[in-house]
């Protein structure tokens, strides 16, 4: 979603700041744009002011805000810069970031005002706020609940910038990762955040400091991070920089950890592939290999996490003792692993299971156990509703939390009592594909601990499921060697506007994951549904202009599935079968079979969700639609 780079330097910092923002498009954006104080580099360097704020913004790509940072011959040595995913007001320059502040006396056209400001979240009460400075003569150029937030902290400017943000950020209620220059204070750069990610990243060069959304947007810049808490704020200066916390005075700085962080920019090259997202369909076998290193044997301490540096296994094994319940939270795709692994809890472990989209749960009553083990799921780790929907259980005193998440620096880890970390390595584009199945290995071993936990697992049994999921990364090549018939699928889906995906059992998350991920990419509207609910319903959709995609594993409910495939047979639609070597479902006039690996019993979701990915991926490329950024999303969601 929305991405922040700052920087405070003796040098044109500019290149940097827009290479920042390139290597967070990934995100998702509709706009962005970068302001420098225009202090000459001189001045900068022997630490005068002078000069003003300049900016350049684009409802266009990066790149194309570059060539206008080049052509307006925009430099300097304090800057912001930042990716905006629209909210409030539409995707178009007025609306794009940094804001100006705009003060009294003036009409909003003139000469930029003293503050420039850049902002990731929502303000809840900026409606009141705009209010309260409009009648105070402050001019609104945009839409954007931001710009209330640069002229609030105008507001409060008394010659120290630090002082003017922490005022102004004590009147905001929701959520914000904020940074801010003042004019006259050409060397110093203010962030401040609360329910949104901001981090710090300490310069090779102890004169220059740097602050981001993602520290992905500094790689190769620095690798010197500092992950700031809720209700930071932190000044940067030439030479220095200090954090102070929700609770602490002015002169009173706390401390905050440095962490050696490696952000693999070569993680996010194209190299030979077409889209980011077919890049990542063919990385799943490394992932899950990846994901499942050094996995001998299923002991507790696999989720400690990164932060329990005592003795192995104590957090872990403690904690599993103490609950009888399983609470999952999550939201789109991940929420769909969390269906999927309901399943594998319930029947391989035993424990009764409640899966919750995270952004309903907390505005509903429930019933609070404290003997639940509240599982997060989230491949970034900063997402808003689902750490929201955290702390909402926490705080109704289920203390027992675990994340399966692929950040092991992010919130969601810090705030996890215990954490699996999935191996996935950067996924850049927004349709979810190797997060998920990592997502599903990490949930699986899940299962199989708590299963042992319980005493519900044999060592027989421990050793198959182990020898299962080491053979996952060849089973996931074999499958991904379908990808030539699942092209010839694509054609014919490619001329649809409307499909119908049916699994039954295990495999219905599975449904519903391949329906979002085709309506994500290619904007074919796509729904999910239990194979047994046809009847109830849905059957009266189905025309041959209508495909039915039906996975179909050679399960317990295979002959139930034949009789749906028969119902949609009856009414005339054309079937697309993902089909277990072993199933007996043939090609037929109407049928269309594509012949998967033999059954994988309980992990075959991780296998069946492989071609339902190819075949959005390749219906959306005969569409020819933006894969890898798709209107109207983003990759991250840092936003309620």
């Amino acid at each position: 979603m929305c991405g922040i780079v700052g920087a405070v330097s003796r040098r044109n910092i500019v290149p940097i700041l827009v290479q920042g923002l390139q290597r967070l498009e990934y995100r998702g954006y509709d706009s962005c744009g970068v302001a420098v104080h225009a202090a000459s580099l001189d001045a900068a360097r022997q630490g005068t002011s002078g000069g003003g704020l300049q900016r350049a913004r684009s409802t266009a790509r990066v790149a194309d805000l570059m060539e206008q940072v080049l052509a307006d011959h925009i430099e300097g040595a304090t800057g912001i810069a930042h990716t905006r995913w629209a909210t409030h007001g539409a995707p178009v320059v007025c609306n794009a970031h940094p804001h100006f502040s705009h003060g009294p006396g003036s009409d909003g056209a003139g000469p930029p005002g003293r503050v420039a400001l850049v902002h990731n979240g929502i303000i809840e009460n900026h409606e009141e706020l705009r209010a309260q400075l409009q009648a105070r003569g402050y001019v609104f150029t945009s839409q954007t609940d931001t710009e209330v937030i640069a002229h609030l902290v105008d507001s409060h400017y008394g010659g120290d910038l630090f002082e003017a943000v922490r005022a102004a950020v004590s009147e905001l209620r929701g959520a914000y990762a904020i940074a801010v220059l003042h004019k006259d204070e050409p060397h110093r750069v203010v962030g401040a955040r609360a329910g949104s990610p901001l981090i710090l990243g300490v310069g090779q060069d102890s004169s220059e400091h740097f602050l981001a959304s993602d520290a992905m947007a500094l790689a190769g810049v620095t690798d010197q991070i500092v992950y700031l808490e809720e209700g930071d704020l932190v000044d940067l200066q030439l030479g220095r920089y200090w954090i102070v916390g929700k609770e602490g005075a002015a002169l009173s700085p706390v401390q905050r950890p440095v962490r050696t962080v490696q952000a693999f920019s070569g993680a996010a090259e194209l190299g030979p592939y077409r889209h980011y997202m077919q890049k990542e369909i063919f990385e799943q076998p490394r992932a899950i290999a990846d994901t499942l290193a050094g996995v001998q044997a299923i002991v507790p301490e696999l989720f400690d996490g990164p932060g329990h540096d005592g003795q192995p296994g104590t957090a872990a094994w403690r904690v599993f003792k103490e609950i009888d319940r399983v609470l999952i939270l999550a939201c789109g795709t991940s929420y769909y692993s969390g269906c999927t692994a309901k399943y594998w809890l319930e029947d391989i472990a035993g424990i009764p299971t409640q899966v919750e989209v995270a952004s309903e749960y907390r505005y509903r009553t429930s019933v609070p156990d404290p003997r639940t083990l509240v599982v997060a799921i989230s491949q970034s780790g900063e997402t808003a509703d689902t750490l929201a929907a955290l702390r909402h259980a926490q705080g109704l005193g289920m203390k027992h939390t675990l994340t399966i998440c692929n950040v092991a620096t992010s919130a969601m880890v810090r705030e996890c009592e215990l954490a699996y970390i999935t191996r996935a390595g950067v996924e850049i584009g927004v349709a979810s594909t190797k997060a998920f199945t990592t997502q599903l290995a990490g949930l699986f071993l899940l299962t199989l601990a708590l299963a042992q936990s319980r005493g519900r697992l044999t060592e027989e049994q421990e050793a198959a499921h182990l020898k299962d999921m080491r053979q996952l990364p060849g089973a996931l090549q074999a499958v991904l060697a379908l990808e030539p018939q699942i092209i010839g699928w694509a054609e014919v889906f490619a001329r649809m506007e409307n499909a119908l995906f049916l699994g039954r059992g295990l495999h219905y998350p599975i449904a519903l994951e391949g329906a979002l991920k085709l309506k994500e990419i290619s904007y074919i509207h796509a729904e999910a549904y239990p194979a047994g609910e046809l009847k109830h319903g849905p059957l009266a959709l189905v025309t041959s202009s209508m495909p039915v995609v039906t996975v179909a594993p050679n399960d317990a409910l295979l002959e139930k599935l034949k009789s749906n495939l028969q119902e949609v047979r009856a009414r005339g639609g054309v079937l697309y079968v993902l089909a277990d070597a072993d199933t007996h479902i043939e090609s037929s006039e109407g049928i269309h079979v594509i012949r998967m690996p033999g059954h994988y019993g309980a992990l075959s979701p991780i296998l069946h969700v492989v071609p339902l990915q190819l075949l959005a991926y390749h219906t959306a490329c005969a569409r020819g639609t933006d894969v890898d950024k798709p209107r109207n999303l983003a990759k991250s969601v840092t936003v309620e």
